[in-house]
């Protein structure tokens, strides 16, 4: 049984959940910039992939052809290293009035610049850079996670946005809970900080939701265990549309993307002759509650019909897992 959650206390079954000091030194000057772009110039030259003024754009995966300018690629990467979150400064890259640089994420939290602690209006373009940074492969920012993959600066963004390499965030809905590490690590997290979600065994289950008429934003959460794998089950009472609530239901793997595409969910409402069917495939924690309710990829149904199905205002919603 899962008893609900919200803003002004927990329940049985429910978990809420998410989602500074600048440091380091070093930086680029005019001069090392200069130098890196004449390197890069004359690496340009050997390099058959590197997009030139009117070519084709690279590659998402720039491949370089020998160890010797594997090695001249990184030395060059590693002149457009953030001094404060040491992630790479990528277009458009703008510099202090000493030359040094700083990525335009953190360059918005900052009011001097973190090495000279000179202005950091008014802002610079270094274009220089630009066109040093549109020839070289960086790796993505989850390279000590395991990624091993390179990306042309255009590419890189969206690929970290879905890199499985990326660090877990706690998946039980809300945003109380900051916790982040490791896939491996989701399960033990869950099991020691928010042990008040049931967790149920077999392939076939009834998540039982109480109280569903209390007002405001709620969520419901379960565990559902089969097939040697985890699976998180969450029903979520929101106002999406001013004056209309509704109810979004949704099958999350404790896994990978990969992984999910093996499974089947179904979600079904049934009673006073009566049925409403959901089948999907489980989404991927990595995807998150919020990513399949902005989509309405999940069971919705509004309180009308939750009232249909309802019995003294518990809702039992039948989950069945399947592997494909």
């Amino acid at each position: 049984m899962s008893r609900p959650s919200s803003a002004g206390g927990g329940g049985l079954g429910a978990g809420k959940a998410g989602g500074g000091k600048h440091g380091g030194t070093g930086g680029t000057s005019a001069a090392a910039a200069a130098a890196a772009a004449a390197a890069a110039a004359a690496a340009a030259a050997g390099v058959s992939s590197v997009a030139g003024s009117g070519s084709a754009p690279p590659s998402s995966v720039v491949s370089i052809p020998s160890a010797g300018l594997a090695g001249q690629s990184s030395e060059l990467t590693a002149l457009f290293e953030c001094p404060v979150c040491f992630d790479y400064v990528l277009p458009p890259i703008l510099q202090c009035q000493a030359g040094h640089l700083v990525c335009n994420q953190c360059r918005q939290k900052l009011s001097c610049c973190p090495t000279c602690r000179g202005p950091l209006t008014p802002s610079i373009r270094n274009l220089a850079m630009e066109k040093v940074a549109s020839t070289l492969p960086f790796p993505c920012k989850y390279s000590s996670a395991g990624c091993l993959l390179s990306l042309h600066h255009t590419e890189k963004p969206d690929h970290e946005e879905v890199c499985e390499f990326r660090p877990y965030t706690c998946p039980c809905p809300g945003a109380t809970c900051k916790w982040h590490g490791s896939l491996e690590a989701v399960m033990p997290h869950l099991m020691h900080a928010h042990k008040s979600i049931t967790t149920l065994q077999g392939e076939d289950i009834v998540f039982l939701a109480t109280d569903i008429n209390l007002s405001g934003a709620v969520d419901w959460v379960m565990m559902q265990s089969c097939f040697s794998h985890h699976f998180m089950l969450v029903l979520e009472k929101q106002e999406k549309y001013e004056g209309h609530q509704q109810f979004f239901a949704v099958v999350l793997l404790i896994g990978t993307r990969k992984q999910a595409e093996n499974f089947a969910y179904r979600l079904e409402l049934n009673g006073n002759r009566r049925r409403l069917t959901w089948e999907a495939t489980p989404r991927s924690i990595h995807d998150g509650v919020a990513a399949a309710i902005m989509n309405s990829d999940c069971l919705v149904f509004d309180t009308s019909i939750a009232h249909l199905f309802a019995d003294n205002g518990n809702l039992g919603i039948n989950v069945t897992i399947s592997m494909c």
